[in-house]
């Protein structure tokens, strides 16, 4: 029986667990990321960790999910913005030579969608588009198994496809692109500046929900704005299945059913719109990382 690690490197917490060849996870835990700290010692405990923990396992690989962007042939997390002081840093060779094992890691949004396309709601599809909806917009592509990467390291990041006229611009990215229009962060902002009251993503959902009808227009727009991304990664790579994540739309699933309508109404028609929701919930980044991870084995 092999058994690999997954480590999940998230702005707030580490997380990591050891998975069997089922990818079932044994065991896991999470530690506070002390981020002004810096990578090597947060980084450097959570090994440290790792090794007391599960050494008696002799795991044989470690996958990681980490913030993006990264250089991924390197192994190095570039500029993320939640992770401040963290620049440059070599992540693979630190891992490697802190625990004496192979190392793999991608963007996190990849890694979520790889554990739903591998065990989770595109199972046994060929080809899978995962899009992440919470704090921010994410995204993966999985064709034959494998993550979809591309030349820059940047496929499938939709966070940056502009959807609409808006001229607001989320942390330098296009003026109305996704990011800024259809995050929980940016329901909010929207929301706030329009009512001229301070609102919360989960405010705009009960008044919406309830009649209220300017909160009940800025939803109706997410959804044509989320649903106008949907459609333009259909006629670009025409997925088989179409995984929605996130807490945006998990706490709100009633709206699936509004997307997929108005997802079919912007493609050819007759196409076959398989929109699903995600089927892993908060252990998605530790089960794709250790998926991950059976990949160098594979090699």
């Amino acid at each position: 029986m092999n058994y690999y690690i997954g480590i999940d490197i998230g702005g707030t917490n580490l997380r990591a667990s050891i998975l069997d060849e089922e990818f079932n996870i044994i065991d896991k835990f999470k530690m506070e990321n002390n981020v002004q700290l810096g990578p090597e010692a947060n980084v450097g405990a959570l090994c440290d960790e790792i090794k007391e923990r599960w050494s008696n396992y002799n795991p044989v690989a470690v996958g990681v999910a980490s913030p993006g962007p990264l250089n991924l042939k390197e192994g190095i997390i570039i500029n993320p913005p939640n992770l401040i002081g963290w620049e440059n840093f070599h992540v693979k060779k630190f891992i490697e030579q802190s625990l004496n094992l192979p190392v793999k890691i991608n963007n996190d949004a990849n890694v979520a969608g790889y554990s739903e396309a591998k065990v989770g709601a595109g199972k046994g599809a060929e080809s899978v588009y995962y899009i992440t909806l919470s704090t921010g917009v994410g995204g993966g592509f999985i064709y034959k198994g494998e993550i979809v990467n591309g030349f820059n390291s940047v496929a499938a990041e939709l966070n940056n496809m502009i959807i609409n006229e808006d001229t607001y611009s989320h942390s330098g990215l296009n003026r109305g692109g996704v990011e800024g229009q259809c995050s929980g962060v940016s329901i909010a902002r929207i929301a706030t500046e329009r009512l001229k009251k301070n609102m919360t993503t989960k405010d705009v959902f009960e008044q919406g929900n309830a009649g209220h009808p300017e909160c009940k227009e800025i939803l109706d727009q997410w959804v044509l704005n989320i649903s106008k991304a949907i459609a333009n990664i259909i006629v670009t790579v025409d997925p088989e299945v179409i995984v929605l994540g996130g807490s945006v739309i998990l706490h709100n699933q009633e709206y699936l059913k509004m997307i997929r309508e108005q997802v079919r109404s912007l493609v050819f028609p007759g196409l076959n719109v398989n929109i699903k929701l995600a089927e892993i919930g908060d252990d998605t980044g530790l089960i794709g990382s250790g998926i991950l991870a059976a990949s160098i084995s594979r090699l």
